[in-house]
């Protein structure tokens, strides 16, 4: 698993695959936005397998120690 994060925008990007090629997500689910007060999308491949986390607002929702993994492998 590795994390991105853009603090300028306050965006995450928590890949669960190694590599999402070039249209490599073939369906993006939001998450119902009044149920967490946000908006975090969950991205899948052609197969349903979810490949991805996108979290918009990240610093509220994920741990400041989280976001400075940012850049590596957490597994």
């Amino acid at each position: 698993m590795r994390v991105t994060y853009d603090a300028v925008v306050d965006a995450a990007y928590i890949y669960l695959s190694a590599e999402i090629p070039a249209g490599g997500v073939a369906r993006t689910v939001p998450v119902d936005p009044r149920e967490i007060d946000g908006m975090i999308n969950l991205d899948f491949d052609a197969e349903g397998r979810m490949v991805g986390v996108e979290v918009l607002d990240a610093s509220r929702f994920l741990t400041p120690q989280f976001l400075a993994s940012a850049g590596t492998d957490l597994l």
